[in-house]
């Protein structure tokens, strides 16, 4: 059983293992195509959907990294989530769970309010 992948020289005793080799090789090839495949068409949000946190949101990754930065006294959270509107627990779930994103009024007052942080001013 000779294969045109395999080189001429090759023991006899290897011909079936080096076939099956070069086999499983082409298979896991074409099974993460296919995966790949899948996974873009998957993870493409359709016209109008919803984003939801993650690898497809690097802005909003970073802009949440910067705000849990600003948040390291005790309370600061509450007086944040009290700017924005929301229940703390809201808040969290944006920040830390990573299971919500803002709508654009409350994304934009969360980059006025850290602005506003780095100039040494508080909105609260």
């Amino acid at each position: 059983m000779k294969n045109a992948h395999l080189p001429v020289r090759l023991p006899a005793q290897l011909d079936i293992p080096a076939g099956l080799a070069v086999a499983l090789m082409e298979a896991a090839a074409k099974s993460i195509r296919a995966s790949l495949q899948s996974a873009v068409r998957a993870h493409r949000p359709r016209r109008g959907e919803t984003l939801k946190p993650g690898a497809a949101t690097p802005l909003w990754n970073e802009l949440a990294a910067a705000t849990r930065a600003q948040l390291s006294r005790r309370g600061e959270k509450s007086r944040l989530a009290r700017i924005l509107g929301l229940p703390r627990q809201r808040l969290h779930d944006m920040l830390r769970a990573r299971r919500q994103l803002p709508d654009a009024e409350r994304t934009l007052l969360l980059l006025v309010w850290l602005q506003t942080r780095s100039e040494g001013h508080d909105l609260a």
